[in-house]
C-alpha cells in the first residue's frame, strides 16, 4: 500500500513516546503439580523452516523508529528482571532477620541462603531499591515493593514442563504465566525465550505472545515493537498475521489512528482468508474503534 505523509501530530506523538523511553531509562539505570494449560500452539514446523528475511512494507516503513525503541525497551527489561531479583533477596533477608530470635543487624549483611527461592518476581519499575540516601529506610518499605508472599506461592503452583525440548518447555512455561494472568512473570519467561532460541520454530508464537503479555498489562508502547518485529521477521510464519493485527490493536489503544489504519489494512490486503476467517471477528471489532479513509 502506498505511503502517504505523516502528519506533524503523527511525529509529536511518536517523539514524545521516544522521549518517555528515554524517561524510563533514566530511570531504570540511576548511576509440578501446577494447573496444566494448553500451549498456543498446534501442528508441527513447516518443511520450509523459518523465514527470516525482513519485510519491506508500508508498515515497517512508517514505524521504523520502533526498532530503536525495541532495543531500548529489551535493555530496561533485563535491568528491570536484574532489580526484581536484588529486591526479592533483600525481602528474604528481611523477613529471615523478623523470625529469626536474636538476629542482628550485621545478618542482614550475609549471603543469602541456598534456599533462596529463584522465580520470577514482579518487576517495580521505579528504581527507587538503588537510589543513594543517607536516610535509612524503613523495612517495612522495603519489603512492600517486592512481590508478596501469596503471589510467590501462586506462581510457583504454575509447573514448568520437563521434555527433552528445552525450548519448547521455556515457551510452554511463558504461555501458562500468562494464561494464569501473571503478566510480568511472563514478559521476563518469553523475553528470556525469544533471545534465547531466536530461530526456533516456536519464536514466531514467543515474540507474538510477548507483545500479548504487555498488551494485556496496559503496556501498548512495549507492546508494538514485538508484533512489528514478528511481522517484520517472516510475513509466512504462523503468528505473523495475529501479530500485525495486534499491532494495529496497540496502535489504537496509543490513539495513533494513522498507524493503526495502515495496519489494518495492511492485515486485510495480506491476510484475506484470515480476515474472513479465523481472524475476522478481532479483526471488525478493531476496524469498528477507528475512523479509517
Amino acid at each position: 500500500m502506498p505511503l502517504s505523509a505523516q502528519s506533524s501530530g503523527d511525529e509529536a506523538r511518536l517523539r514524545k513516546l521516544e522521549s518517555e523511553v528515554r524517561a524510563l531509562q533514566r530511570t531504570v539505570f540511576p548511576g509440578g503439580d501446577g494447573r496444566y494449560f494448553e500451549p498456543q500452539i498446534t501442528g508441527t514446523p513447516s518443511a520450509g523452516g523459518v523465514n527470516t528475511s525482513p519485510s519491506t512494507t508500508a508498515v515497517t516503513d512508517i514505524l521504523i523508529r520502533l526498532d530503536a525503541m525495541e532495543a531500548q525497551i529489551a535493555a530496561l527489561t533485563s535491568q528491570t528482571e536484574e532489580n526484581s531479583n536484588a529486591i526479592l533477596q533483600l525481602t528474604n533477608r528481611l523477613v529471615a532477620l523478623e523470625t529469626t530470635p536474636g538476629a542482628g543487624v550485621a545478618g542482614a549483611g550475609g549471603a543469602v541462603s541456598a534456599g533462596t527461592p529463584t522465580d520470577i518476581s514482579s518487576p517495580t519499575g521505579t528504581g527507587t531499591a538503588t537510589t543513594a540516601s543517607s536516610t535509612p529506610v524503613p523495612a517495612t518499605s522495603t519489603v512492600a515493593t517486592g512481590p508478596t508472599a501469596e503471589r510467590l506461592a501462586a506462581v510457583q503452583q504454575i509447573a514448568k514442563p520437563q521434555t527433552d525440548d528445552a525450548a519448547d518447555d521455556e515457551y510452554s512455561y511463558g504461555y501458562r504465566l500468562w494464561n494464569a494472568g501473571f503478566y510480568p512473570e511472563a514478559q521476563q519467561q518469553l523475553t528470556m525465550f525469544v533471545e534465547k532460541y531466536p530461530t526456533h520454530w516456536r519464536a514466531t508464537y514467543g515474540r507474538n505472545l510477548l507483545g500479548r503479555a504487555y498488551l494485556d498489562d496496559g503496556k501498548a508502547q512495549e507492546a508494538a515493537p514485538w508484533f512489528l518485529k514478528n511481522y517484520s521477521t517472516g510475513k509466512t510464519d504462523a503468528r505473523a498475521p495475529d501479530s500485525l493485527l495486534y499491532l494495529g490493536e496497540a496502535m489504537i489503544a496509543l490513539n495513533d489512528t494513522s498507524r493503526a489504519c495502515i495496519a489494518l489494512a495492511e492485515f486485510g490486503d495480506e491476510y484475506p482468508a484470515l480476515a474472513s476467517g479465523r481472524l475476522g471477528d478481532q479483526y471488525q471489532r478493531n476496524l469498528d474503534k477507528v475512523d479509517c479513509n
